[in-house]
């Protein structure tokens, strides 16, 4: 609605995983320095915790978008909330296998193995990212990926596991420390600071064809003291700010636009409580 008002070719502030927009900070480069690094070096498994919005779901586009698709067989799971032998189909399917719906978990344990051996003499590598991973209601299903990252040759493990989950992620693999000290590389992503985040509006401004600037410096400051660096927060502020901006024929996005959204919002917070 307001696309052409700030002479935008496309939304910039949309809550959607479009790795086009991606804004590196230097922890989000050292969160895919380092499950880069646990793939490209077949180190078996990488922890990333983050609060909720601060981008995770965004990295994990980027990380499978620098994967090569003759060197990497990926699976992506983004519905952890599946019994263990579930999980472990889900993973065939995804990684290009196939398997009978009423196989028991036996049979699909050897099944995998059979795939990652044969994916392994085609000279690839496979990688199993789970997203959402503390959404994982069951240990037993935590102990499946502990099991899989026993399939291994003599020099290297036949699969990397990278877990992706919010901070009470650690938690659960902190419950199973055969599991846990199976994590070679771990990290925790934290909000960006103020500078950050007001690099991180102009920097989707650009990306969306528009300029530097629509948002004055008072605003993004506001923005940061509302959103505290957690860009799903930003995103909502901002597209709401650029709606008002637009509506009331603003030159740019001050602090007292960000103000009267920052209001509306937490009023909505204050209705819900109350219900």
């Amino acid at each position: 609605m307001y696309l052409s008002y700030w002479q935008l070719t496309k939304k910039p502030f949309e809550n959607t995983p479009d790795p086009q927009f991606i804004y590196l900070s230097k922890q989000h480069e050292e969160a895919l320095s380092r499950m880069l690094y646990a793939i490209q070096e077949k180190k078996g498994a990488a922890l990333i915790t983050g609060e909720y919005g601060s981008g995770k779901t965004l990295l994990t586009r980027v990380l499978l978008s620098k994967l090569a698709e003759n060197e990497y067989q990926l699976a992506l799971l983004l519905n952890p909330l599946l019994s263990p032998t579930q999980l472990i189909k889900e993973v065939i399917h995804q990684l290009g296998g196939s398997i009978s719906a009423s196989a028991s978990k036996a049979t699909a344990f050897n099944r995998l193995n059979e795939l990652l051996l044969d994916i392994n003499r085609q000279k690839k590598m496979a990688v199993i990212v789970v997203d959402e991973a503390q959404a994982i209601s069951r240990l037993a299903s935590l102990e499946e990926f502990r099991l899989m990252l026993n399939f291994q040759l003599n020099e290297q493990f036949l699969l990397t596991l990278i877990l992706i989950g919010q901070p009470e992620l650690k938690g659960k693999i902190d419950r199973l420390p055969q599991l846990e000290q199976r994590f070679s590389l771990k990290f925790h992503l934290t909000a960006l600071d103020q500078a950050e985040t007001c690099e991180y509006i102009n920097h989707r401004l650009v990306i969306a064809g528009g300029k530097k600037g629509i948002f004055t410096v008072d605003a993004c400051q506001e923005v940061f003291a509302y959103s505290q660096g957690i860009p799903r927060r930003i995103n909502n502020v901002c597209d709401l700010a650029m709606l008002v901006g637009s509506g009331s024929g603003a030159e740019s996005i001050d602090r007292e636009i960000i103000k009267k959204v920052v209001a509306d919002f937490k009023g909505i917070a204050e209705e819900k409580s109350l219900d």
